[in-house]
């Protein structure tokens, strides 16, 4: 894994700002964000896996997904966590902003959770590429409340899956 580490801080109260710079290039690193197969091999924490992956990626899809634990060491061994995200603004390969939502299977919406919009720039430095994710809360309290369920730890678990795929999709091409 590589040295960059992600960054976090809250502004104003109510937005988690975080970011992270990837050893690959920007359009490389944005399609690792919009195709399936690429999310279910980083998008999860350790000890769950991305079970179900439904994804219209494009501004108005919607994206409904499944964390499943899978560690039968964790005591939410065989917990099903699920999201739906609805894709705002999309601009390849610069920009994606979305709602994100806890959901249900069927894709309903849980309103009594937090709901942040989320913005994910993907800024070019070249053959890295710097990903800020600044997300909006519509308080200080929801915001603490996801800091509160573990939403840092879960971020950094997740972005240091994906710095692992940008490493072996990297040696993969040195061969």
């Amino acid at each position: 894994m590589s040295n960059n580490k992600m960054v976090s801080r809250v502004e104003n109260e109510r937005f988690l700002v975080l970011e992270r710079v990837y050893d690959m290039p920007r359009n490389q690193l944005f399609q690792l964000f919009k195709e399936p197969e690429h999310l279910k091999r980083w998008w999860s924490t350790d000890g769950w896996e991305l079970s179900v992956c439904n994804m219209d990626f494009r501004s108005g899809g919607v994206w409904h997904y499944c964390m499943k634990c899978i560690d039968k060491n964790q005591e939410e061994y065989g917990m099903e966590s699920w999201s739906k995200t609805i894709y705002k603004e999309i601009i390849e390969p610069e920009k994606i902003v979305y709602n994100d939502y806890f959901s249900d299977a069927e894709g309903n919406i849980n309103e009594s959770m937090p709901s942040p919009e989320v913005t994910m720039e993907f800024i070019d430095l070249g053959s890295q590429t710097k990903l800020v994710s600044r997300s909006e809360f519509d308080s200080a309290d929801s915001l603490q409340a996801v800091l509160d369920m573990g939403v840092l730890e879960g971020i950094t678990q997740t972005w240091n899956n994906l710095d692992v795929l940008v490493e072996k999709i990297n040696l993969s091409h040195l061969r």
